[in-house]
Order: structure tokens, then sequence, then C-alpha cells
């Protein structure tokens, strides 16, 4: 059961240049590709009319996506513009497109209802197009798990001391348990943030900025969008600098991240996420550290998640129980069951 009339990732936008990229989402196998004239991306369905066979064998060509089995072409909208040896083409031929929108290096995706692809709702953000301030880096992994459990991940921020403790999280965690958090609930998701005061920097901000001091007050800012984007500001400042009331100070640590839940399957999903430097943004090697630092600790949530999604493929999710740290996390499941209830309804 997804959410269907919504803006998801499809790809990052330099994964689409000359190439076609094929990639299933919510179940519908996509076929994405720009037009030769004009680099606009199209997103068609990935079977061709004629006889059934994935688009995504074929080829660009210059008047659009040729199918790689009998050569008929279709354009970004999915209408066929060619079939090779007749000159009428029947308004049958055409395959199903979806509404995409190129933005901050994405491209997203509507899987609905297209009357209702707003593009007001996309999410916005900036950063990825500052590149003197918040210089970054990006990537997408494949996830053996449904999206929905990457997303719990990252709500519920006491797994940092358990899963993270050589990188991002630090080894105390009662500094985590113990933080100071405040929830609040929108009517699309939910913004929380989280203060370890007068804590020890983890590892990873110690190597970023090692004058940072033994004592930090560290923030951890995100903001959910359902049904699959969360936006992260997460840093750290010497304690006694006022970090509560002034996060935005030199001489800290600092970054942001993205991160984009897009499902496959109910059991996969592709995880799209950036990292962006925002203590030493002249120093190229800044920032790959950091990417390096953030990839060794993403692939540590990988691993965990999709253990647990092959655990709970064998026990189910009925006996489990919620915890206290668990507050965003049961806020941001009944906003999504709520969403999707409200669009089955209106498609009933």
């Amino acid at each position: 059961m997804f959410i269907k009339d919504a803006w998801y990732i499809a790809a990052w936008a330099h994964e689409v240049k000359d190439q076609v990229l094929a990639r299933k989402i919510c179940n519908e196998s996509i076929v994405i590709f720009r037009d030769k004239a004009t680099q606009k991306a199209g997103a068609l369905r990935d079977r061709c009319c004629h006889r059934g066979t994935p688009l995504s064998y074929g080829q660009v060509v210059q008047a659009g996506l040729e199918c790689g089995y009998h050569g008929l072409i279709f354009n970004t909208a999915g209408a066929c513009v060619h079939i090779p040896g007749q000159a009428k083409i029947p308004s049958k031929a055409c395959v199903q497109s979806f509404p995409l929108v190129e933005k901050d290096e994405c491209l997203w995706i509507w899987m609905g209802d297209p009357e209702k692809a707003d593009v007001s709702k996309i999410v916005d953000y900036p950063y990825h197009n500052d590149h003197a301030k918040w210089p970054h880096k990006h990537e997408v992994y494949h996830v053996k798990a449904n999206s929905m459990l990457m997303v719990d991940n990252l709500m519920d921020l006491t797994h940092l001391a358990y899963v993270h403790k050589s990188t991002i999280g630090g080894s105390n965690a009662n500094a985590h348990i113990e933080a100071q958090m405040k929830v609040t609930p929108k009517d699309t998701g939910l913004h929380f943030i989280r203060w370890l005061l007068n804590s020890t920097p983890p590892p990873t901000y110690k190597k970023a900025v090692p004058d940072i001091g033994e004592r930090v007050d560290r923030w951890m800012e995100f903001e959910f969008v359902a049904p699959g984007s969360v936006i992260q500001w997460t840093g750290g400042l010497k304690t006694g600098m006022d970090a509560q009331n002034n996060r935005d100070q030199e001489g800290g640590f600092s970054l942001r991240i993205f991160h984009g839940l897009t499902p496959e399957t109910e059991s996969s999903c592709f995880y799209f996420w950036s990292a962006a430097n925002g203590y030493r943004q002249n120093d190229p090697q800044a920032t790959e550290d950091l990417f390096h630092e953030i990839t060794v600790a993403f692939s540590e949530d990988k691993g965990i998640v999709q253990a647990q999604q092959r655990m709970l493929d064998e026990t189910g999710t009925s006996d489990l129980v919620d915890i206290v740290s668990d507050q965003a996390r049961v806020h941001m499941r009944r906003t999504v069951t709520r969403l999707l209830a409200q669009e089955q309804q209106s498609a009933a």
C-alpha cells in the first residue's frame, strides 16, 4: 500500500543524461530519459504498446525513446512519433507517462492521478543550489527493506549511540536517551529538534573540527514531509557559545542532510541522500571526508534495517511495542496512515 498522490524522488538529475534509466517505483516499472533537443526529462511506463517489451531495452534518439525491439519511437509525453515503415500512427500507439519535475538536483515523479500533480507541493531544498555555502555530495542506495522502516530509523535517533558509535553517534547512549526533544506535528508530517547539551563530541565532529573542544552543545533538527522526505540540520558548538539561541556561528561543526525515501516494492526502496559540509566550505577535502563518514554511518543503517526487514518477514509486526523514544516515529506513522486513508477515500 503506497501513497501515490505525492512526489517521490525518481532519480538524481545527473543519473539521467544520454542513457535511459529503468526504475521500479511503487511497484510500477518506469523508464526515464531526456529529450535530446530540449534536455527535458520524461518518465514513461516501461512497456512498449506494440509487443510489451521494456522500453528500457531501447535507446534515446533525436526524436525520442526508441524501442529496442521494433523501433517505435515515443516522446516524453508517451505519444508514439514514429513507426518504421508506417506513415499513419494509430491513436492507441502510446504509453503511460508520469509527471516528472526537475528541481534542486532531483527528478521528482508523481505516481498517482496526474490531475492532482501540484508542483508547489514538491519539497524545497535550496541548499543543493548553494554550492559555495553548502558544498555537498550525494548518493542513492537500493535497500532491501520497506521505505517506512528507513523513515522510522530517522525518526528515532536514540539508535545513534548503538549503531554509529565510531562516527556520527558517539558512544554515550545516555546523552541520546536524555536529550531534550520537542516534536511539532504538522498536517503533512512533523518537525522535531533534539539538544544534547554539554556532551562529548562524537568522532566525526572531532575529525572535522579538531579544536571544537571536549564539551559541546549538539542539535539535531529534522523535518519529515510525508511520504518520504526528511530534511536534517545537525551540528555542535563548544559549550558556552549559546548555541540554543544562535546555531549559525563559525567555529563549530555543522552539516545538512537530505533524505529521500522512494518505495520500490513493499519490501524494497531507494534511499536518496546528500551530505553538505557547513564548517570548512572552502576545503574540498573536508567535503570528501564528511561524505566518507556519512557513507559509513548510512551503510550501517542500511545493514541493520535490512536485517530488521528479514526478521519482520518471518515474524510479523503484531507483537511489537512502542517506547518513549518512539514519539516522533509514532506521529510519522499516524500521519502516513491518515494520508493514505484520505487518498483511498477520495478514489472510492
